[in-house]
C-alpha cells in the first residue's frame, strides 16, 4: 500500500508541475470580475470545516500544512507532504433557463519540513485564481441577426515558500513569499450566423500576469486545562503589486455553410495594447480561534479584503470590499481504538461570504455547508510515519435570480493525500 501511494504521489506531482493549474476548471459567470474566482490557500482538511484555519495550529495527531497562517509552521515536527485533486459540479439558473457543468483538476502540492524543534519551512504550488465563463446575447443589425458571444478562460497559480517559528511557550510567527503567474484570456466575438458572405470578428484579450506576494501570520496558544488548548490567530496579505501585460489578437472568420462545422479563420492581427501596467491587489485580514483536545477541534474564522482599491494601471475596477466568516469542527472518536471507524476524523462546517461583485446594486453573496473525512492509513509505527486520505465536500450557492441575474449552485469535491514521515531528519539511537 505504501509503495503504491508513493508511486501515485510521484505521478500526481509530475502532473501538477507540468502546468495543470493552467486549465480552465471553473464555469461561473461571476469569475469574469477581477482576476477570476479567488482560490483560498486551503487543503481539503480545512475546507471540510468551512475553511477555518487562521486559529488552527494542530489538527488532531497528524501534522497538517496550514498555508493560510504561516505562524502554524512552527508546530510541525515531521516532514509533511500534501498533494491532491478536486472536482467541481455546478448548475446555473437564470429566469427559466439552466445549465449544468463539471470539471476536474489536480489542485495542490505542498511540502513542509522542520528545521529545528520549534521551526519549519514550507513550499508548494497552488491555484490562485480561476477564470471560466461563456454567455451570449442576440440582437439585430437592421434586419440581420447578430450574436455577441463573451467567454473567458485561464487562471493564475502561486508558488510559495514560507517559514514559521515558535517563540517561547505561547507564541508563533511566520511569513510566506509567493510568485503569482499565469494568463487570463477574455474573448468578445461578433457573429452573423445566417450571413455566409459576412465576416465574423473575434477579439481575444490576454492578460499576462506575474509578480510577488507577501503574507504573514501570528498565533497565540495556551492550555486552558490539561486536555484543552486555545489558539488565537491573525494572518494578513500585503497590498501586493503584480505586473500585467495585455496582448490583443483580432481574428476574422467566415460563417460555416454547414450547421455542425466551425467557422473558418481568415486572418489575424496581433498588437500590444499600451505599456506594462501594475495591478494593485487588496489587503486582506483574517482572524480566527480554535479550541482543541485529543478528540475534537472547534473554531471560527472571519476575514476582510479591501477589493474597492483593486486597480489595473490607474483604473479602479469598481469592485466592492469583501468579508465573510466560517465555523467548523472536527471529531475523532478514539485515535487508539481497534475499530477503524473510531480512528477516522469527521468534519463539518458552515461559511458565508459577501463577494466583491455587485451588479445593478445587488451584492453577490455566497453561502455553503461543508463536510469531510480524514481516513487514516495503517501507520508504520516502527519509525513513526503516518499517512492519511482527506476528503471534503462543499455544497453552496452564489448569486440571485433577482433582476435577471444568475444563481449558481455548486458541489466542490476535494481529495488529498497527507504524508507525515521523518525524511531528512536525523535519527538518534541509544
Amino acid at each position: 500500500m505504501i509503495v503504491f501511494i508513493r508511486k501515485y504521489l510521484f505521478v500526481v506531482t509530475l502532473g501538477i508541475c507540468s502546468g495543470a493549474f493552467a486549465q480552465t476548471n471553473t464555469i461561473s459567470p461571476y469569475s469574469q470580475f477581477g482576476l477570476g474566482e479567488i482560490k483560498d490557500d486551503l487543503l481539503p482538511q480545512f475546507r471540510a470545516m468551512g475553511g477555518i484555519s487562521t486559529g488552527i495550529r494542530y489538527l488532531g495527531y497528524y501534522h497538517n500544512i496550514n498555508v493560510s497562517n504561516p505562524a502554524s509552521y512552527g508546530g510541525i515536527r515531521m516532514t509533511s507532504i500534501d498533494v491532491g485533486a478536486y472536482g467541481n459540479f455546478s448548475k446555473l439558473n437564470k429566469n427559466s433557463l439552466s445549465e449544468n457543468s463539471s470539471s476536474f483538476a489536480l489542485s495542490h502540492l505542498n511540502f513542509a519540513m522542520p528545521i529545528t524543534h520549534q521551526s519549519a519551512v514550507s513550499f508548494g504550488l497552488m491555484p490562485f485564481t480561476e477564470l471560466g465563463y461563456k454567455y451570449s446575447a442576440t440582437s439585430k443589425l437592421d434586419t440581420t441577426p447578430v450574436n455577441y458571444v463573451y467567454s473567458g478562460e485561464g487562471g493564475l497559480s502561486k508558488a510559495y515558500m514560507g517559514y514559521g517559528i515558535q517563540l517561547g511557550k505561547h507564541l508563533g510567527i511566520g511569513a510566506n513569499i509567493g510568485y503569482i503567474f499565469g494568463n487570463l484570456d477574455k474573448i468578445q466575438s461578433t457573429e452573423y450566423p445566417y450571413q455566409v458572405e459576412a465576416y465574423n470578428v473575434s477579439n481575444k484579450n490576454t492578460q499576462e500576469i506575474n509578480g510577488l506576494s507577501y503574507d504573514y501570520g501570528i498565533q497565540y496558544f495556551t492550555n486552558l486545562s490539561e486536555k484543552v488548548m486555545l489558539t488565537i490567530g491573525y494572518s494578513g496579505t500585503a497590498g501586493n503589486r503584480l505586473n500585467n501585460k495585455t496582448v490583443n489578437v483580432v481574428t476574422r472568420t467566415a460563417t460555416s455553410v454547414t450547421e455542425d462545422s466551425e467557422n473558418t479563420a481568415l486572418d489575424s492581427v496581433k498588437y500590444l495594447e499600451g505599456n506594462e501596467q501594475k495591478i494593485r491587489m487588496p489587503m486582506t485580514h483574517r482572524f480566527g480561534f480554535s479550541l482543541a483536545s485529543n478528540k475534537w477541534v472547534v473554531g471560527a474564522d472571519a476575514h476582510f479584503s479591501s477589493w474597492s482599491r483593486f486597480a489595473i494601471g490607474r483604473v479602479n475596477q469598481n469592485l466592492k470590499d469583501s468579508y465573510g466568516g466560517a465555523i467548523g469542527a472536527q471529531f475523532t472518536p478514539n485515535l487508539n481504538s481497534l475499530r477503524y471507524l473510531n480512528r477516522m476524523d469527521y468534519r463539518l462546517g458552515l461559511k458565508y461570504d459577501k463577494t466583491y461583485v455587485n451588479i445593478r446594486d445587488h451584492d453577490i453573496n455566497q453561502v455553503a455547508i461543508t463536510a469531510g473525512l480524514g481516513i487514516p492509513i495503517i501507520p508504520r509505527a516502527n519509525i513513526g510515519a503516518f499517512y492519511k486520505i482527506n476528503f471534503s465536500a462543499e455544497f453552496g450557492q452564489r448569486g440571485t435570480l433577482n433582476n435577471s441575474l444568475v444563481k449558481e449552485r455548486y458541489l466542490n469535491i476535494n481529495l488529498g493525500f497527507t504524508l507525515n514521515d521523518r525524511w531528512f531528519q536525523r535519527y538518534q539511537f541509544d
